[in-house]
């Protein structure tokens, strides 16, 4: 029998998330025989198609917003916004509970809590207290999906100027256009250290010029960005780019609050709102991201998310991008 695991594309705890989950599924269940791996981007409209899940396998969904399709078998998130409408949540909720109040038919098969910091983390800490796993050797990679996801950096510029290994692997995932990338990597996510890791040529090939297209945005979005009332904002949707460091604006504006910057790629125009990780102001003083995004169709975290528009819609996404600064400004 056949798995297919979706998970968050061009995204490290994606990444891993699917690494780890593959691996927890060979140890602990052991009813797959192969595994294959299917990136997911936010996009406008609909997530899913229903003919995307395997009939005659079982399908796992992780780092990912949730689907009420009959054919998911596993579901792991972190995310605040998992549902993408009160009946997804209730799909949800009736399969973990019966009315009774027993544990229900999806209890040990579909998982989410938003007060994870990583998706990594969370399918880690299931996997050992629920099926015995042993994660220990896996402590890097937990470690290092904590850091990237929830923002933990000692600083900006450690952030930025990505020194540690697992910095520019980031780098190299969110920046791959190929899905074969995806396919080699994520296999060697739970096999190897992640310096091992980035000393494959298949991968090692791609940092050079990475780093030097990632210089290039550090200028660009410097050029573009400017800082007023404690939000920084840039409009960089006639370059379009596959991704960009989100932690740049705050290099470039250590004062900054927060952070709301226009991109385009080849499938989407992007509003990316964020919170300076390094910001003094208490968290109670701060807001919530996701709900502003969730209120525009997109989502994330209490801290950072992001909302997609069609490619075409680029005057739609400059006037919510506008509403939503003038919000943030309005808290400072």
């Amino acid at each position: 029998m056949n798995c297919r695991v979706f998970f968050h594309d061009k995204c490290f705890d994606g990444a891993c998330s699917a690494s780890l989950f593959a691996r927890f599924h060979r140890e602990c269940v052991g009813t797959a025989s192969s595994f294959e791996y299917r990136g997911l981007v936010h996009r406008a409209g609909k997530m899913f198609e229903e003919e995307w899940f395997l009939n005659d396998g079982e399908n796992a969904i992780v780092d990912f917003k949730y689907d009420p399709s009959e054919k998911l078998t596993w579901w792991f998130d972190h995310h605040q916004s998992a549902f993408a409408t009160a009946e997804d949540e209730a799909k949800f909720s009736a399969g973990q509970q019966n009315a009774d109040g027993t544990p229900g038919p999806l209890a040990m098969r579909q998982f989410f809590d938003p007060k994870y910091i990583s998706c990594t983390g969370w399918i880690a800490h299931i996997a050992s207290t629920k099926f015995g796993m042993d994660v220990k050797p896996l402590e890097e990679l937990i470690y290092w999906a904590n850091i990237v996801d929830g923002a933990k950096y000692e600083s900006a510029k450690s952030a930025v100027e990505m020194e540690a290994p697992a910095m520019k692997l980031t780098m190299a995932i969110e920046s791959a256009q190929d899905a074969e990338f995806g396919q080699r990597i994520i296999p060697l996510l739970t096999e190897m250290s992640l310096q091992q890791l980035l000393e494959q040529p298949f991968v090692a090939e791609r940092i050079a010029p990475l780093l030097e297209k990632h210089r290039a945005q550090i200028a660009l979005i410097g050029e573009r960005a400017s800082l007023e009332r404690e939000v920084i904002t840039f409009d960089i949707t006639d370059q379009p780019t596959e991704g960009y460091n989100k932690f740049i604006p705050y290099y470039l504006h250590p004062d900054a609050t927060y952070n709301v910057g226009l991109s385009k790629s080849s499938f989407r125009t992007k509003i990316s709102v964020g919170t300076n990780p390094w910001t003094t102001k208490p968290a109670s003083d701060l807001a919530n991201i996701a709900e502003i995004c969730e209120s525009y169709g997109g989502g994330g975290h209490p801290r950072v998310g992001a909302i997609s528009f069609p490619v075409d819609k680029e005057a739609e996404a400059r006037k919510a991008a506008a509403e939503i600064v003038a919000m943030l400004r309005d808290r400072a």
